[in-house]
This record gives C-alpha cells, sequence and structure tokens, in this order.
C-alpha cells in the first residue's frame, strides 16, 4: 500500500505540514509506504485547456507534474491540507488539483457522460484537512468542500474531514492536543479502511 500528502501550504513546519505528517504516523509504524509532496516547491503551470490529454493520455505539458502522476496513480489514498486563503484552498492545491483534470474521459459526443481515469479499476480513498486562523467555521468558506468535491470527482471516497479553526502562526496548532489527537485517529480510521479494502482484492 501507498498513501500520498499533498500540502497546500509552503510551510514545512507550519500547521498545516504538522497535521498531515501527524496523520501519516499510523501508516509509517506499520512500514506503509507515504509520502508528503508540496506542490509550492514544484515548478508547474496550472491547467490551461488545451485538452491536449483528450486523448486518453496524462498532461502533455512538460513540467514537475509529470513526476507526480505516478505518484498518485500508483497510491491507494491521497491526504490532502490546505490553509484558507480567502475562503477558499490555497493557489497551490488548487493548481495542483487543476492539473488532475487529465484523469478524466468525455463522451465524444456528449461530455456530460465522462469517467475518472484513475480510480479504474479500483476505489481510492481520501482524507482531508482544512486549516483556518478564524474560530469561526464560516471563515472557512469553501475550503473543505471545493476540495472534497474535486477529489470526489476524480473517483476517491471521502473517509475523514478535519477542520481546524484558531490555527495561524506556524506551529501553533501543536499546541492544540486534541486536534493532533483528532488528526492521528484518522490516519487510524484511514489505514482500516485501507485494509479492509484490500482483503477484499
Amino acid at each position: 500500500m501507498k498513501v500520498l500528502a499533498v500540502c497546500g501550504s509552503k510551510r514545512k513546519n507550519g500547521n498545516t505540514a504538522s497535521l498531515l505528517n501527524k496523520t501519516l504516523e499510523p501508516f509509517k509504524s506499520a512500514d506503509i509506504e507515504t509520502e508528503i509532496i508540496f506542490p509550492g516547491d514544484l515548478q508547474f503551470s496550472g491547467c490551461s485547456g488545451c485538452e491536449g490529454c483528450s486523448s486518453g493520455r496524462l498532461c502533455i505539458v512538460k513540467d514537475d507534474m509529470q513526476k507526480i502522476y505516478p505518484k498518485i496513480i500508483e497510491a491507494d489514498a491521497l491526504i490532502a491540507g490546505s490553509p484558507t486563503y480567502f475562503f477558499n484552498m490555497t493557489s497551490d492545491m488548487k493548481k495542483f488539483i487543476d492539473r488532475c483534470y487529465c484523469f478524466f474521459s468525455f463522451d465524444k459526443t456528449d461530455r456530460s457522460v465522462w469517467i475518472s481515469r484513475l480510480n479504474q479499476p479500483a476505489c481510492k480513498f481520501l482524507g482531508l484537512i482544512s486549516v483556518c486562523e478564524q474560530n469561526n467555521i464560516a471563515d472557512m468558506g469553501v475550503t473543505p468542500s471545493a476540495m472534497q468535491s474535486a477529489f470526489e470527482s476524480l473517483g476517491y471516497r471521502t473517509v475523514f474531514s478535519q477542520k481546524v479553526l484558531f490555527s495561524f502562526k506556524a506551529g501553533e496548532v501543536l499546541k492544540h492536543e486534541d486536534q493532533l489527537q483528532a488528526a492521528y485517529d484518522n490516519g487510524v480510521r484511514l489505514l482500516k479502511t485501507l485494509k479492509m479494502s484490500k482483503s477484499f482484492g
């Protein structure tokens, strides 16, 4: 099994990264391969809508995303985390998601008919972490729902969506034992889900 985490924050020791690493702990303890990537470290552009992927291939743009596509395909589960910027996910996370458009295939005569090649032949699983500096869930805006809708359209089944408030300064969430425990427990739940899925394979 493989689990890929995607951090929408550029801060390696920030709140989002800390929570993602906490969620990955159960997998590391079980000797399951994990990796966390930071789109902000990669050199890649957003989707231009060129439809170069419409032939059933991956994106034709030659940039750092070409190194990431195999990791996405091979991972049994993905954990995506983002801070909230202007009531939404960060531009790094949005750009990463947009470049996953290449996994879709559309009917040539009716674009309302489509599939995601990413979940063929097996379902993939998703965990979400959304972080906000304010202490009001409304100030998180669409961050959790926008990420969830996008990844579910790609064929992921959401196992958890953790919403973390009142965390702004880098590492501030480390003072929130309840959120750290919730992140760990979410990792355990995702691990159990993956093991159950594999037991039927």
